[in-house]
């Protein structure tokens, strides 16, 4: 399964260790936020961006912890080189 440049993008650094923090108002997920696990904010995830991967059931979250990759997000994020 093809996924857009956008997702892959999120899918990769949710893979290298990063999560999506949410916030909620009256139930409803209302603000997320992405994070490298460097502590980085990453500027490219919006609302709906969220509900394409949570759709997807590529992320994943327990118990209200931040969203993580699930085994089928690693499936779907294709290898990339690390620049690092």
């Amino acid at each position: 399964m093809d996924i857009k440049r956008d997702e892959q993008r999120i899918l990769h650094l949710l893979a290298q260790g990063g999560w999506i923090e949410h916030h909620r108002s009256r139930s409803k997920i209302s603000e997320v936020k992405c994070f490298s696990r460097d502590g980085w904010l990453y500027p490219g995830l919006d609302l709906d961006l969220f509900r394409r991967l949570k759709r997807l059931r590529a992320i994943s979250s327990s118990k209200g912890q931040p969203y993580r990759i699930t085994e089928r997000g690693l499936e779907l994020v294709r290898s990339q080189l690390d620049n690092r």
